[in-house]
């Protein structure tokens, strides 16, 4: 199958991250004093959301091989060919641009934003020719048009092709309060609350959803509310697109996670409401990450390797691998366990809320609906994969799900290489097929007691559903 075509057109600019220590006041202003250890740079705006589109998140219905081009005014400055050369495998087709690249510098604490520093622009595309424009959108399986305010979505000859196109193409706009409004027939439009409200003020996001995709002759809006999810107006009506909570707080990048996912998903082939499923988890996973502050620390460390990874863990997904890090790099536990978890109950709780008592993070091995075929009959699983992975990932005692489709968990288990592995049951470690492959690079193997009584199969027999 050959590779998605994406196509990210919008405002591109430079996000640097000035990160240090603060422990003191200034004597000549009641400020904080930041002693720098680092400076990390990474395409921002429309640059984002184009290096998202070429890491596919592992959620969903995306394809997951891309090809994704951004067409972006870029400056030529320094900090323009530092932004060029900070796209990396993302071909760019370069826009004239008016004024220096817009750059947003941040001076970073402890994980918190005490300033930011804005330079350049206005960055608004000039010399720009419909028919290049055009030309660049050409076979695209989808295209995000991913708007910063600084005059993409205004200029006269992109909204023409971007109209054209979106007569007979995949069309994702992500809008801006000073950008141009949505070409008509756009696949799917993804404002967040705040943005719908002010495009259209008196109004629930609910409301909002189906007044805007009115207005904007859209196939369909999704307005993203934070921790609730998205609500999604369609030609079938108006649906909340529920949300899993998130531990972590810092919601910078989610917008662009969120309408990056959706065009991935729409140009795989999904339709708009699994596509929109599919962007929220993804922004929740992103926000659960630590945000674009923690993505852009990870995309300068380039290619040295993360504290406590080993050959074979990029296999894992990009979250799995961000918490691996973090976990091992404050000299952490990590603790996994495995399993089907087909009807979730409380014998489950209790073994998850028990494992991850053992260490500072728990990631679950889930078995593929493939693997629980096989393991327990034709009629299991109940609950897909998907849902089952989902309803995990909510609990509070589970970090990270990863889906693994071979018949035990050997395989998963050497990419992950959790310092203790928990089963549940009556036998002893040795008993364990896997015991020998933890051990071997250290790792401890802790056998739990099932809660009594409590099972799936005894749940199904008792509903009348097990053949």
């Amino acid at each position: 199958m050959s590779a998605a075509r994406i196509v990210v057109v919008g405002d591109a600019l430079l996000d640097r991250d000035v990160a240090g220590t603060s422990t003191r006041l200034s004597p000549d202003a009641p400020v904080p004093v930041v002693d720098v250890d680092d400076v990390f740079a990474s395409p921002g705006g429309a640059g984002l959301a184009a290096l998202l589109c070429a890491e596919p998140p592992a959620v969903g219905s995306v394809p997951a091989e891309v090809s994704v081009t951004l067409l972006a005014p870029v400056a030529a400055d320094a900090a323009g060919h530092e932004l060029a050369a900070a796209l990396g495998d993302v071909a760019l087709e370069r826009l004239g641009h008016e004024g220096g690249t817009r750059t947003k510098t941040r001076v970073r604490s402890a994980g918190q934003t005490l300033l930011r520093v804005d330079e350049g622009g206005p960055g608004t595309p000039v010399g720009v020719s419909a028919a290049h424009v055009a030309a660049v959108l050409a076979g695209a399986d989808a295209v995000l048009v991913s708007d910063y305010g600084g005059g993409v979505t205004r200029d006269p000859a992109v909204r023409a092709a971007l109209e054209e196109h979106a007569r007979t193409g995949t069309v994702v706009w992500d809008p801006h309060p000073r950008g141009g409004e949505p070409v008509p027939g756009c696949a799917l439009v993804t404002p967040n609350a705040a943005e719908a409200a002010g495009a259209l003020d008196g109004a629930g996001p609910r409301e909002l959803a189906g007044a805007l995709r009115r207005r904007w002759s859209a196939r369909a809006v999704a307005v993203t509310a934070g921790a609730e999810g998205a609500y999604l107006a369609s030609a079938a009506g108006t649906e909340l697109l529920p949300a899993a909570p998130v531990r972590n707080t810092d919601p910078c990048g989610a917008g662009d996670r969120f309408a990056s996912a959706a065009a991935l998903a729409l140009g795989g082939g999904a339709d708009v409401t699994a596509a929109v499923e599919t962007a929220v988890e993804a922004a929740g996973q992103w926000v659960a990450a630590g945000g674009a502050a923690t993505y852009r620390t990870r995309r300068a460390a380039g290619t040295r390797q993360r504290p406590g990874l080993h050959p074979g863990a990029e296999r894992l997904p990009r979250e799995v691998q961000d918490l691996l890090a973090e976990v091992r790099a404050r000299g952490g536990t990590v603790v996994a366990t495995g399993g089907c978890f087909d009807v979730l109950h409380a014998g489950h709780i209790a073994s998850l809320d028990a494992a991850r008592r053992l260490g500072d993070a728990l990631v679950v091995l889930l078995n593929s609906d493939g693997s629980v075929r096989r393991l327990k009959g034709p009629g299991r699983p109940v609950v897909g994969q998907g849902d089952r992975a989902r309803v995990l990932a909510a609990l509070r005692s589970v970090d990270a799900v990863v889906v693994f489709d071979e018949d035990d968990p050997r395989a998963a288990l050497n990419l992950l290489r959790p310092d203790v592995w928990v089963k549940g049951g009556d036998y002893t470690p040795e008993q364990l097929p896997e015991a020998a492959d933890v051990r071997s690079w250290g790792g401890e193997v802790t056998v739990l007691p099932y809660l009594s009584g409590r099972s799936t199969t005894a749940i199904l027999q008792r509903a009348g559903r097990e053949r």
